[in-house]
């Protein structure tokens, strides 16, 4: 008894199954020998395959002549490729689910939203779901880089930019290796430019993206692809990358603009003018809000500006922060008294 195969779970009409299946078991072939073979119109045959090509499921090579050749794509890396976004589509439509009735029964203590874990194959779904992640960020992004971009490359990672104009945190952390590479130098000089921290270390542990404390994506290795990730919202695996992030960056040298020199290790010479002036108002018991009024800066850049202050000088608080201004000379008693 031969197998009945159905593909309409998949989002695959009964055409593109048809010929698809027919590609696997008869081979690939020309549009025209398709055409015969099917006992369809050449522009039938046409609009078939560039279906199918959208959905992965089809591959063109040209041989000589420039004669175009259809060939199936192999099914355990197209439809399994299909029938991962739809378990994904159906993990969200459970995750709505189970969001609509936290809300119905207004008990918190009984919502169940952890223990989450989306697996994204392929480059291309893998630097999506990257930008979309940086996209989304609200407070605070922390990465690791390393000297191997696979599926999203320094010049790729135009959500960086974006967030920062936004007045997200970054927090960078960088192979030494990877500074061999003059995009990513180009990268860092950029976001050092925009008030992002970076600091270098002999070698990160693995790539690494944290969104606002909450969700985490690190790489996966997956036979038959070139590039995967795992996307991570239980709290508990976030919170374990968090706390691993948080020790390579306590172990890290922070690396600055230097206008002549360009990227160098080591600590900022010292605050500048809007800092003194940032750490005055803050001495003076001003809240982050009326700071960023009074310097023309938003609440976050002063947060920012802030940390990493507290950075240079090792603080773990801003009490601490303005005992050690204080001790450096930075500010005085005239300074916030007046």
């Amino acid at each position: 008894m031969a197998l009945e195969l159905d593909l309409s779970a998949l989002g695959l009409t009964a055409a593109q199954e048809r010929e698809y299946h027919s590609l696997v078991v008869d081979g690939g072939g020309t549009v025209d020998m398709l055409a015969a073979r099917w006992q369809r119109p050449v522009h039938e045959v046409r609009r078939v395959l560039g279906s199918l090509r959208d959905l992965g499921l089809v591959e063109v090579a040209t041989f000589e002549g420039d004669v175009r050749r259809w060939f199936p794509t192999a099914p355990d890396v197209a439809l399994q490729g299909l029938l991962n976004s739809r378990r994904h589509a159906l993990s969200v439509a459970e995750m709505s689910v189970a969001a609509l009735t936290e809300m119905f029964r207004r008990d918190l203590n009984h919502a169940d939203v952890g223990d989450l874990v989306e697996v994204v194959l392929g480059a291309d779904a893998v630097r999506r779901r990257f930008l979309q992640l940086e996209l989304s960020a609200r407070e605070e992004v922390c990465t690791f880089v390393d000297a191997r971009p696979v599926a999203v490359s320094p010049e790729e990672n135009t959500a960086e930019a974006q967030a920062l104009d936004r007045g997200v945190t970054f927090r960078v952390v960088i192979e030494r290796a990877a500074f061999e590479d003059d995009a990513t130098v180009a990268e860092a000089r950029e976001a050092l430019g925009a008030n992002a921290l970076v600091r270098a270390v002999p070698k990160v542990p693995t790539k690494l993206l944290v969104t606002d404390g909450v969700v985490a994506m690190a790489p996966l290795s997956v036979r038959g692809y070139a590039a995967a990730a795992v996307v991570i919202r239980a709290p508990s695996l976030v919170h374990s990358l968090v706390t691993l992030f948080e020790s390579v960056w306590a172990a890290g040298i922070p690396v600055v603009l230097d206008l002549e020199k360009g990227l160098v290790d080591g600590p900022a010479a010292g605050p500048d003018p809007d800092d003194l002036a940032l750490l005055s108002l803050m001495l003076s018991g001003f809240t982050d809000e009326v700071v960023g009024k009074q310097l023309g800066m938003s609440g976050r850049t002063v947060q920012r500006r802030l940390r990493a202050l507290m950075d240079f000088t090792g603080s773990t608080s801003r009490m601490q922060l303005g005992w050690e201004a204080s001790e450096r000379g930075w500010v005085t008693r005239r300074s916030f008294d007046s």
